[in-house]
């Protein structure tokens, strides 16, 4: 089933996924294998991200623009650079650009063969439904960002966030307020530290063979539907986390991977 109906909803799917911490990579495998999409799933996936990756250079074009301008205006001058505010924030995202690339490189043969294990994705989910119930206990503090082991240490975490099931906003918003950084802020910077990340998946990604059986309109359809309902996420998970509310996820993430193991069978053989 790859027709509009199908490529609709896994565009709902991923502009609420890809935002909310619920991992978008763990619900398009779902989705893709409900559907039965077996030829053109990588073409379809790619497609989808970008219609989120345009919604958050959208949403966030002001923020994004004022860490341009602060890096722009501080070359030649590191310290100046990092006494700005967008300075210290585009320190964040390369500084956890750098394990995160390291490791989703790494880990890609992996991830592409356990997206089609439901054991592997009910796994993941698991995993995320214990770091949003942790946000009970990780109420943040009055950092702006975290310090440069810190961003580091957020690399890591979003890199390991590469597996299917394994929530990246969830994780990396969760470990920000591990770091002390305030909850608005966590939001903020989980989503700036993904552009590159998501960029560079795309790219990637996007030097493979992306033959599909999957009709173009089809795919830019899919692609629309995630860029909208992707601005709606982005704003529904800004209220959320300012509200410490973000545990509450874990209410949709557990039950459904408890019901994907069970279907799933063991593991192991």
């Amino acid at each position: 089933m790859t027709g509009w109906l199908a490529v609709a909803i896994l565009g709902v799917v991923q502009g609420l996924t890809e935002f909310l911490p619920v991992s978008s990579s763990g619900h398009l495998a779902v989705g893709q294998m409900l559907f039965g999409i077996t030829e053109g799933n990588l073409t379809l996936s790619v497609t989808l991200h970008a219609g989120t990756l345009l919604a958050t250079l959208l949403y966030f074009r002001r923020r994004i623009g004022v860490m341009f301008i602060d890096v722009v205006y501080g070359l030649g001058s590191p310290a100046k650079t990092l006494q700005s505010s967008g300075g210290r924030d585009t320190a964040v995202v390369f500084l956890a650009s750098l394990p995160t690339a390291l490791i989703g490189l790494g880990m890609e043969p992996m991830v592409e063969h356990w997206t089609t294990e439901p054991g592997i994705v009910a796994a993941g989910f698991l995993v995320t439904a214990a770091l949003l119930v942790a946000t009970i206990w990780l109420p943040g503090g009055d950092r702006e960002v975290p310090t440069h082991w810190g961003a580091l240490i957020l690399g890591v975490a979003q890199g390991i966030a590469v597996l299917p099931g394994i929530s990246r906003s969830g994780t990396t918003m969760a470990v920000l307020l591990a770091l002390g950084v305030r909850s608005s802020r966590a939001f903020e910077l989980s989503m700036l530290v993904s552009l590159p990340a998501v960029l560079g998946a795309f790219v990637l990604e996007f030097t493979k063979d992306l033959s599909t059986a999957v009709p173009a309109w089809h795919l830019v359809f899919g692609a629309a539907v995630a860029f909208a309902v992707g601005l709606g996420a982005l704003e529904l998970l800004r209220g959320v986390v300012t509200r410490g509310r973000l545990s509450w996820f874990a209410l949709w993430v557990l039950p459904l991977a408890v019901v994907l193991m069970a279907s799933a069978g063991p593991l192991l053989p």
